[in-house]
């Protein structure tokens, strides 16, 4: 369980680090947000869709382990105490519907940090 806290909150500053950084790049200026300066510079938009695939990446990698952690500890509690299989593999499948509604919620947070942003 240590692991795991660890594992979240690295993950949430690191998330946090990607989200305070597409601001600042959203907030420099540029051409247009379409468009390529003359020297080859990147656009905010280039840096916004950088930002969101870091995003995702992120968030994705940490729910898998959550994911993976959970199933583990659930079939180890299961193989403790059989006769509790149906309460155990019930509470795996709220924890599990938590976790992805995380990274949906992250999901959605890169896809407006790339088109609303």
């Amino acid at each position: 369980m240590k692991i795991f806290k660890t594992v979240l909150v690295i993950a949430t500053v690191l998330l946090m680090t990607v989200l305070m950084t597409a601001n600042v790049f959203a907030e420099t200026e540029a051409p247009a947000a379409d468009t390529v300066a003359a020297d080859g510079e990147n656009t905010v938009r280039d840096y916004k869709a950088i930002s969101a695939a870091i995003i995702i990446g992120i968030v994705a990698a940490s729910g898998a382990l959550a994911m993976a952690l959970t199933i583990m500890k659930t079939i180890e509690g299961i193989s403790r105490q059989p006769e509790a299989a149906g309460n155990i593999r019930g509470a795996m499948m709220l924890g599990l519907v938590f976790i992805e509604t995380a990274i949906i919620y992250a999901l959605i947070v890169a896809i407006l940090v790339v088109f609303v942003l």
